[in-house]
């Protein structure tokens, strides 16, 4: 998906990775993860049968699926075709993406699969719409009129309903699995700046989100396979026995809320720069104030697992003498290693920051594309 150059070869990769991924979040074959792993499935083919018809419109109109080829006839096409084919595409990879109003399979599906399969799938599966979009938007679309404001207008939206439906959720990995959503939205706004310091605050991004939104789910797996369960209301004080699980959560969950020094703060300190420089405020307000209703989100799951008690009888019954049997240690390991990841993240944001600039300057600078793969 990420390195191939024809419209044909993605459709087929997404479909690759739909069956993969449809056996990963049914393993096990409870009722619930087949259910749910049908709805993620029938919503898949949805998006792609539209793909495909995407994929048959543009080669209709163009006679090429090459997409440094379609680079320039596709800007030769009538503007309403042009329009027509862009928010195609950006309803396919919205989908995939899991972008407003576009994502309700993900809260359903994700709670259910496997712990390390949803940890994989909240780090990776759902950048791999968002790389779709930002790739078709900049090389086939740069200058679509009013594209800007329509993915402008689903960022903030996406962002907003997301953290809304997390606050509301009562089960850890279900408020965690709407932070996807809610996390979206913020590398949307920075694509739909059209800036060399948007596009690169959204990678930034992307990278920082890959390893602690894995964390947080990684977290949760932990939980869920020593205590039974992720329900807030049958869980509570973990930090007095499980200390080092407490901490493992705490630092990628103010990460994920964007509180200094952490990751979380550097990526968004560059997408509010950004949002600023391209006279963006009201998107920017907004998407400050999801960042302290995230922190009140993490701070329900703080209270509801580490702090406090539990209101329901939990399924282990005795949460100590369940903590007392230990975490799965490899789990801690992957789980350690990966906050550990995000802490030299901020360590090494220098270097980092310049790869993502270089990256937003490729995905801008169109030319060096197109000369390479039509080896011009």
């Amino acid at each position: 998906s990420f390195v191939t150059a024809d419209l044909f070869n993605l459709f087929v990769a997404f479909e690759i990775m739909l069956t993969a991924s449809y056996v990963l979040i049914t393993l096990g074959g409870a009722e619930d993860q087949v259910r749910h792993g049908m709805t993620y499935v029938v919503i898949s083919l949805l998006a792609s049968t539209l793909f495909i018809s995407a994929i048959g419109l543009t080669y209709a109109a163009t006679g090429t699926v090459n997409m440094a080829e379609l680079a320039g006839v596709v800007q030769d096409l009538p503007a309403s075709l042009r329009m027509a084919l862009g928010l195609l595409f950006i309803v396919v990879f919205g989908i995939k993406a899991a972008i407003f109003p576009l994502f309700s399979w993900l809260p359903d599906s994700y709670p259910t699969a496997p712990s390390p399969v949803t940890a994989v799938f909240a780090g990776l599966l759902t950048k791999v719409g968002v790389y779709a979009i930002i790739r078709t938007q900049t090389l086939l679309f740069p200058v679509l009129e009013g594209t800007s404001t329509i993915l402008l207008v689903i960022a903030a939206l996406t962002m907003t309903v997301g953290v809304l439906g997390a606050i509301a959720q009562s089960d850890m990995k279900r408020i965690l699995s709407f932070h996807i959503v809610s996390q979206i939205g913020y590398m949307i706004f920075g694509l739909a700046l059209f800036t060399l310091a948007g596009i690169a605050g959204a990678v930034l991004y992307i990278v920082h989100h890959i390893i602690v939104k894995t964390t947080l789910f990684l977290v949760a797996g932990l939980v869920e396979e020593t205590m039974g369960t992720a329900k807030l209301r049958q869980l509570g004080g973990l930090l007095h026995v499980a200390p080092l699980v407490a901490a493992l959560f705490l630092l990628p969950a103010l990460s994920l809320a964007g509180l200094p020094p952490f990751s979380g703060f550097v990526a968004k300190l560059a997408l509010v720069q950004a949002g600023f420089a391209a006279g963006e405020g009201l998107v920017v307000a907004i998407s400050l104030a999801v960042s302290i209703l995230t922190l009140f989100s993490m701070t329900k799951i703080w209270n509801g697992v580490f702090w406090g008690g539990p209101t329901e009888d939990p399924p282990v019954g005795d949460i100590p003498t369940a903590a007392a049997r230990g975490f799965p240690r490899l789990m801690v390991a992957a789980t350690a290693t990966l906050v550990v990841s995000s802490l030299a993240f901020v360590v090494a944001v220098g270097p980092i920051n310049d790869l993502s600039q270089r990256a937003a300057s490729d995905l801008l600078e169109r030319t060096p594309y197109i000369d390479a793969v039509l080896d011009r």
